[in-house]
């Protein structure tokens, strides 16, 4: 019965509603209400498309431009809004930025701003365009970006500080950082060079340190300096010069990082024997983005692509002159990778010629909450975070760059808002126009910016249950609500992983604002090999760089340091002025 009187009302609202819809005030109205919802559908349509650039994810593709063509080698493109980036040759990565609501859609002045740098960024990029190496010399009425670095005077800077003088002494390393070295003085300044050139032939600590010798590992300043002088003879022809020169590791299964760490294993034994080691083909650096553009000499298949070269030019080419001296080799002047064991290379001998600082390592680090004091691989890792250092210690133009296009995607958006938001319009052009001594020289010294504090957070899973114990990303993220307990301002994170999930299970923590490269991640027991190969090799080389070195410019550290990649990334922290900021690990049972 209840039934029957539910169907006769529904029939009585509808013969009601189908009278009020043939009388024309009703149908004036319907017909209103749908040309409002259309013009609505469009609206929101118009905002999304917007929206999509300054609210939630933000996805750009200025080295991948698909993931179903990664191993191409063609031109790809940066995608955003309001058209399409300049194509930009030789990157293939994506670095997204994941915030909930960093800029408000409407602000367009910011957008713009992002814009023009972008767009200058990729007509850079196209280094074998001759209009565009014009570019870099010529000023632009663009607002500076903070967070943009000047790769070509960098790249200038550094040469300079890693050439010996034409007398043989050390580089200009004095207490004058960077461009103040090329301030001119007068004649009255005479007392000034000639207590600058007394430091240079003394010997001064690298420039590429950061902090005093309680802020790094012992005797790291001292360290760095006598490696550069190792690896830099004053003569390279000197008949008692001898070499060991080697290829990058290569066999199918090793990764970037077992790549590092099997090259600092063979500096070890190249300082033991008192040879300059020489590295040869490195694979990761066999691909269109390493041409001989960045660099002086070939930088296609070597090291100098991506860093400055581990020893002068002129001690590579007589190295490479020496290989194809049989007797060079009978007499031991020349030796290779093939002279030594695994054994050798891996678990050698780490150099004595400074003693033994790692028995007086600052414990920083945490294992299963507490610090760790001493255990039996201190010398090796107080050797890698030496070795790679040294290795890294300037980017090459190239380099340079792709970090340039990643900060940007991750940044950009941040530092345009804080340049407008700090700016006038009216005081704009008079700035761009007047650049004094003291933005040449010196402000011209400060690194990059990018938003701090900054925590880096590498999760390491998939195939690494093969030799550790992997956990859940929630233990990381214990760890870093532990950091922020402490530092309350803390709210942002590197996210470095190859896991896709770990990816997804980062958007459920509101609280915290994550960056990350956005290119396609493992998912299920992948293992690296198969991983890297879907990648193509510039992808699977860049990415990984991009994020080691974001990695090591963060302000607290959190990893899992049963994985070679944590390892050194620890290393370059305390090899960078970083040892107070700590390392807490998730591994209980590994950390080596």
């Amino acid at each position: 019965m209840e039934g029957l009187n539910q169907k006769a009302l529904e029939r009585v609202v509808s013969q009601r509603a189908f009278q009020m819809g043939n009388s024309f005030p009703c149908q004036i109205c319907v017909v209103g209400f749908l040309c409002g919802v259309c013009l609505t559908s469009l609206f929101l349509a118009l905002l999304t498309s917007f929206g999509a650039a300054s609210i939630g994810v933000i996805s750009f593709s200025p080295f991948l431009a698909g993931i179903s063509n990664s191993n191409s080698t063609s031109s790809m493109t940066i995608h955003g809004v309001g058209g399409d980036y300049k194509s930009i040759p030789k990157e293939r990565e994506r670095i997204m930025y994941y915030e909930e609501s960093t800029i408000s859609g409407s602000d367009e002045r910011v957008f713009e701003l992002y814009k023009e740098w972008g767009d200058t960024l990729s007509k850079l990029a196209d280094a074998e365009d001759q209009s565009s190496q014009k570019m870099r010399s010529s000023k632009s009425n663009v607002r500076e970006a903070p967070h943009l670095e000047n790769c070509m005077l960098s790249a200038k800077v550094n040469q300079r500080l890693d050439t010996r003088l034409p007398n043989g002494s050390f580089p200009a390393w004095t207490i004058w950082k960077g461009k103040l070295d090329d301030l001119p003085l007068s004649y009255t300044d005479e007392h000034i060079t000639k207590y600058r050139d007394q430091i240079i032939s003394d010997g001064a600590y690298p420039p590429w340190l950061a902090g005093s010798d309680e802020e790094n590992y012992p005797l790291t300043r001292k360290v760095q300096r006598d490696l550069w002088r190792h690896q830099h003879p004053v003569n390279c022809n000197d008949p008692t010069v001898k070499f060991l020169v080697a290829d990058w590791e290569r066999l199918p299964g090793f990764g970037i990082g077992a790549q590092f760490a099997g090259m600092c294993g063979l500096f070890a034994i190249a300082i033991n024997e008192n040879r300059v080691l020489v590295t040869n083909y490195y694979n990761r650096a066999d691909h269109d983005g390493c041409k001989d553009l960045f660099s002086e000499g070939s930088s296609r298949s070597s090291w100098s692509c991506y860093f400055f070269p581990e020893t002068s030019l002129e001690c590579k080419k007589r190295a490479f002159e020496l290989m194809n001296d049989k007797a060079a080799w009978e007499n031991g002047i020349i030796t290779g990778r093939e002279n030594y064991t695994s054994r050798q290379i891996w678990f050698g001998h780490i150099p004595r010629a400074w003693g033994n600082p790692w028995n007086i390592m600052q414990p920083t680090t945490e294992i299963n909450g507490s610090l760790l004091f001493h255990h039996r691989k201190m010398d090796l890792r107080w050797w890698r975070a030496q070795a790679i250092r040294y290795l890294m210690r300037f980017q090459s133009e190239y380099t340079c760059n792709i970090m340039n296009i990643a900060r940007h995607q991750a940044f950009g958006m941040e530092a345009a808002k804080m340049v407008l938001e700090s700016s006038s319009d009216d005081l704009a052009e008079n700035i761009q126009e007047n650049m004094n001594d003291i933005e040449r020289f010196v402000w011209s010294n400060h690194k990059p910016w990018v938003p701090r504090p900054m925590l880096s957070m590498h999760v390491r899973m998939g195939d690494k249950a093969c030799e550790m114990k992997v956990v859940g990303f929630e233990d990381y993220m214990r760890l870093a609500e532990k950091v922020r307990k402490r530092f309350p301002h803390l709210n942002r994170i590197w996210l470095s992983t190859e896991m896709h999930d770990v990816v997804d299970s980062s958007k459920s923590y509101k609280h915290w604002k994550f960056y990350y490269s956005n290119v396609t991640r493992q998912k299920g027991n992948m293992t690296m090999a198969i991983y890297e190969a879907s990648l193509g090799r510039e992808t699977s080389t860049n990415y990984p760089l991009v994020n080691f070195l974001m990695a090591t410019e963060a302000d607290f550290f959190i990893g899992a340091l049963g994985s070679t990649w944590c390892y050194l990334i620890d290393g370059m922290r305390n090899t960078g002025g970083k040892v107070m900021s700590g390392y807490l690990s998730v591994n209980k049972d590994r950390f080596w």
